[in-house]
């Protein structure tokens, strides 16, 4: 983890495509702008986690769906003759 001191009004730049600027500061508390390209996602850390997690449950709903429909592709069904 890179670690910087800045001060009001000065700015980061990350990889010549975002730009992040020391807004405010007021006793814990940082205010950040943060200028990219819109094809980059930015995120708080806690909406980022609950994207993360609404995918993952999604992810294995699909699955479990997938799953569920190829069982039942692959059973037997009743002929005429079985009943």
């Amino acid at each position: 983890m890179l670690v910087l001191t800045r001060k009001t009004g000065q700015k980061i730049i990350i990889a010549n495509e975002i730009e992040v600027t020391i807004l405010e500061t007021k006793g814990d508390s940082v205010k950040l702008g943060i200028q990219a390209p819109k094809h980059i996602a930015i995120y708080r850390e806690e909406i980022y986690e609950e994207i993360k997690k609404a995918n993952l449950q999604a992810t294995e709903q699909a699955q479990a769906s997938a799953l569920n429909e190829a069982v039942s592709l692959l059973k037997p069904s009743a002929t005429k003759q079985d009943i």
